[in-house]
């Protein structure tokens, strides 16, 4: 057996350096750029409630383990990856694994070595994707998502900075290993874990983009403005996000909080919007999904662009499907 330090160990930490650049627009993101970029709706409330899928914990990447697992998340990421082809729209392809870190994997039976395995799969589940649907007209970028150590609507265990660097830096450090073009930090409730990741992305130099949930007020769960959360962590880390945006909420939740020509408004890309108004504690309690009302939704993203000046990045959370996806598509680009 060889020991690391020899010429054959050397040869594969090299190889997985070079391999780095091989993702297609790590040094590039093309969605910095004024296009529309797309996202995908809400894949675990659509795999459980329309495709009757078992979804231990939420965790979406769990599907990947079997054949027909794998085929319903194909299934599932080619009906958006055409909506965005057919709209001649951009495409962030978000990998399912917002569950795939080490304390979920472990609840669910995972090895260190069996997670990062999965984490890879879903990478390659993307490249598969985007080879089939990708053109001049929709450029679609590989982001690897990465979710909270904990609740993501509930913080708790709260970790310094330090600790949240040190537990998410194995997933991170695996994605950086891949095809993927960057990392999103999905679902982000407290800033510590926001900073910990943004500084496990930057020392593998990986472009990561932070988006942030907020409550029915307009602010973190922890009671923070969405204001200081984002000036915080990129006064932490000389602005090391490329981005921010807003996951699991319906705008009516923060439109109020969003006050004209603040500067910190310039970093919001990105909103992927809950179909409810329910707040977090009410859709946890409820049996039944609450789909909202997709033509709705899609005017109410539109008049975010009056207050997000670089907003570009549309999609759907919790409730959503390719419905509202396509509605919000048409209300902020028009028809095809």
């Amino acid at each position: 057996m060889l020991a690391c330090g020899t010429k054959l160990c050397n040869y594969f930490t090299y190889f997985y350096r070079t391999k780095n650049y091989m993702a297609r627009y790590r040094d590039n993101l093309p969605q910095l750029s004024d296009g529309v970029f797309l996202t995908d709706g809400g894949i675990e409330t659509t795999l459980i409630f329309h495709e009757g899928l078992e979804l231990p914990d939420f965790a979406a990447f769990h599907l990947l383990k079997r054949k027909e697992g794998y085929e319903a998340l194909q299934k599932y990421f080619r009906r958006y990856a055409a909506l965005a082809r057919d709209y001649e729209v951009g495409f962030i392809l978000e990998s399912p694994t917002w569950r795939a870190n080490l304390d979920w994997g472990k609840k669910l039976g995972y090895s260190e070595s069996t997670l990062t395995d999965m984490n890879r799969r879903a990478i390659e589940l993307l490249c598969e994707i985007r080879k089939e649907f990708e053109n001049e007209k929709t450029k679609m970028v590989i982001s690897a998502c990465v979710g909270p150590r904990g609740d993501g609507y509930n913080p708790t265990n709260l970790m310094s900075t330090e600790e949240a660097q040190q537990y998410h830096a194995a997933q991170i450090e695996t994605f950086s290993e891949t095809d993927a073009d960057m990392v999103t930090a999905i679902t982000m409730n407290y800033v510590e874990e926001a900073l910990g990741i943004a500084r496990v992305t930057k020392s593998v130099s990986m472009p990561v983009v932070i988006s942030f949930t907020v409550e029915t007020d307009g602010k973190l769960p922890t009671g923070q403005t969405l204001k200081d959360a984002i000036e915080i962590v990129d006064k932490a880390t000389g602005n090391a996000p490329a981005y921010y945006m807003i996951n699991c909420a319906h705008p009516t939740h923060f439109e109020d909080a969003l006050i004209a020509d603040e500067p910190w408004l310039e970093r919001i890309r990105g909103v992927r919007a809950n179909a409810s108004t329910k707040s977090h504690a009410e859709l946890n309690e409820s049996a039944e999904l609450d789909e909202g009302n997709p033509v709705e939704l899609g005017r109410q993203l539109r008049g975010l662009f009056s207050k997000l000046k670089n907003l570009n990045v549309l999609g759907g959370c919790c409730g959503t499907d390719h419905r509202h996806v396509e509605e919000i598509c048409k209300a902020c680009v028009g028809p095809p």
